[in-house]
């Protein structure tokens, strides 16, 4: 937001958005993560170097990680719930951030 000082004409902007996101939730571990996002639909934008078995198609060329029958992951590990690609996984899931909002929205609606 600027103010203005009418004595000198200057102006103040406060660079601090009012919507600032919150820190990470340490909370949230590898230890703990119960792999939440891997239930999300996960859009192939850029060429990561998936294997071919974990991509589906749509008719019209899209691409998505596969996901087995019950929605999770086809690269996911279920026993240790870890990524089976993780060196090669898609952009979007490199970006999903642990312990950030989304991570945190999806633990509540998943756990």
């Amino acid at each position: 937001m600027a103010a203005f000082s009418r004595t000198n004409l200057s102006m103040t902007l406060d660079t601090t958005p009012s919507d600032a996101p919150s820190p990470p939730d340490s909370t949230v571990s590898c230890a703990n993560c119960q792999a939440c996002c891997c239930r999300l639909e996960v859009m192939l934008i850029s060429d990561t170097g998936v294997p071919e078995r974990f991509i589906a198609r749509d008719r019209w060329g899209s691409q998505t990680m596969a996901r087995l029958e019950d929605g999770w992951c086809a690269a996911l590990d279920r026993t240790s719930l870890s990524c089976t690609i993780y060196e090669n996984r898609p952009w979007v899931c490199r970006e999903f951030a642990m312990g950030e909002h989304e991570c945190l929205s999806e633990r509540a609606a998943n756990l």
